[in-house]
């Protein structure tokens, strides 16, 4: 049974973001919302809560419904309120003392610590935020579930938690996500809708399945454009052969034919359409300078340790070498970020690092998940011209490129969306053209497009890299050696599969 319909629903703003949108959600429903960065995955969520309003077309929701929301970012309201009360307070006034019970029930369905409950919501990491949100939501006990980009700052076990969590939920409550993980999408959904301006395709199968199947309607789409493209130019020519016959003969009939002809070539042109092309959100391209060097880190039994001294982990002899994309596997707190660090600092300053080897030739391209290498109160035009000494009208076209609008260039940094922010962060890496690249999450607010461009970029350049991520595609994509930290140990691994499975087994 249909609990939300859609009716040729469409909303525009500066362009049209979707339109021409038939949708059904009920029972069973578990629908994946794909859509580039700002074309209108969290607009179609508030329009099916009714916080706004379609530009054109019709929602209907079955009387009574109640819908949970949970959007991408908490509330300035709550930080200073507990995990618990953050929690409770999003009960209806009458339950909340008659029912306070419930806060407890999905805490507990959520395994959240007893001692986690009383922190502060601002002292808790963005995982806990996030799941926070999501108990707030699931405590009202809505009839339709809408997650907007939900593993947003999770880490692998919290992300496996919250699959475990999802796939538990009683189906007859639909839940709608919106989210670029892929591996995620594939644990979680039954259908997919794409969302495009002109048409947005729906497939009942989860994202890979469906991305194959939609492929696959575009390669059609565009066969069939090319194939009524190439007869109208036909019908035409035809068209003029007759008509020059027509003329010199004084015939009306071959008259009336050629204006058939052309009539015929007409509505064929007409009624072709090309496939979807996707605007691109921004182009991301890196460099490769390249070096002699076989060899460029060797790690000498480097000792991995906490700020206090605590000891971590330890690497063993070790060799990082030209070609490599190593992917470092860990849980949360087993010390990879301190890993990375060392590494960026034995690049930067070799001799206060005695237990890591850096051949000279090696050039860093180095990103962290916080993009800390840019000033939020730097504007990117500043930042790339004088970063990299490109001359102002050069920087201008190598921003445009990267999906920095003019009209955003010299406004500062911490005005631009996530993805503007990362696609910044990969030209800067691309000017700075490395031979070795140093990644921390470099997935973090890239749309599934410009996770894929990465991965091309990569692979193409033979980039020789260490990353860490919690993007499971982009790792099994990647990586071509893994590293396992685990019971204060460094190991090799074959493959990242036998990691993935022990987190989720542990969730469950």
């Amino acid at each position: 049974m249909a609990l939300i319909s859609l009716k040729s629903l469409g909303v525009t703003m500066s362009a049209p973001l979707f339109s021409n949108l038939d949708l059904a959600i009920g029972t069973g429903d578990r629908l994946g919302i794909v859509a580039a960065n700002g074309r209108g995955k969290s607009t179609l969520l508030k329009c099916l809560t009714g916080e706004m309003e379609p530009t054109f077309g019709d929602i209907t929701r079955t009387r009574g419904l109640r819908i949970g929301h949970v959007e991408q970012s908490i509330p300035d309201a709550l930080l200073d309120c507990s995990f618990h009360q953050a929690v409770a307070d999003a009960l209806p006034a009458e339950q909340a003392e008659s029912e306070l019970w419930r806060v407890d029930v999905v805490l507990d369905s959520l395994d959240v610590p007893e001692p986690m409950r009383e922190r502060p919501m601002r002292a808790l990491s963005g995982g806990w935020q996030r799941l926070a949100l999501i108990a707030r939501v699931w405590v009202t006990d809505p009839d339709v579930l809408l997650l907007d980009e939900p593993t947003n700052h999770l880490d692998l076990a919290k992300i496996s938690q919250l699959e475990t969590w999802l796939n538990a939920l009683p189906r007859e409550v639909p839940v709608v996500i919106a989210s670029h993980d892929r591996a995620f999408l594939d644990a979680i959904t039954n259908r997919t809708l794409f969302l495009r301006p002109e048409q947005s395709p729906v497939f009942s199968l989860p994202y890979s399945r469906a991305r194959d199947a939609l492929d696959d309607v575009d390669a059609s789409t565009e066969r069939k454009f090319e194939r009524d493209i190439k007869v109208a130019q036909q019908l035409r020519r035809q068209a003029a052969k007759l008509n020059n016959i027509g003329i010199n003969s004084g015939s009306d009939l071959l008259t009336v034919k050629t204006k058939q002809l052309n009539q015929r070539a007409e509505r064929l042109e007409e009624a072709a359409a090309p496939a979807h092309r996707e605007k691109s959100a921004g182009a991301i391209r890196l460099a490769n300078r390249g070096t002699h060097a076989k060899v460029l880190i060797t790690l000498e039994d480097a000792a991995i340790e906490t700020p206090d001294g605590t000891l971590l982990f330890r690497t063993g002899k070790r060799h990082i070498c030209q070609g490599d994309r190593i992917v470092l596997l860990g849980r949360n707190g087993a010390g990879k970020s301190r890993f990375v660090t060392l590494i960026r600092n034995a690049i930067a300053e070799p001799e206060t690092v005695q237990s890591v080897k850096v051949t000279p030739s090696t050039v860093l391209g180095y990103s962290d998940q916080a993009l800390s290498g840019m000033s939020a109160n730097d504007t990117p035009l500043a930042m790339v011209s004088r970063k990299y000494d490109v001359g102002e009208q050069r920087a201008r076209t190598l921003l445009a490129g990267a999906g920095v609008a003019i009209d955003m260039q010299e406004r500062k940094i911490g005005m631009l969306s996530g993805g503007q922010k990362a696609r910044l962060m990969m030209l800067a890496l691309r000017l700075a053209n490395p031979n070795f690249y140093l990644l921390d999450e470099p997935t973090n607010h890239l749309d599934i497009d410009g996770q894929e461009a990465l991965e091309s970029e990569l692979l193409a350049h033979q980039a020789s890299c260490v990353l860490a991520s919690h993007d499971r595609s982009f790792i099994r994509a990647v990586g071509n050696r893994f590293w396992l930290v685990e019971k204060r140990r460094l190991t090799e691994v074959d493959s990242p599969e036998d990691f993935f499975r022990s987190v989720a087994e542990t969730v469950t």
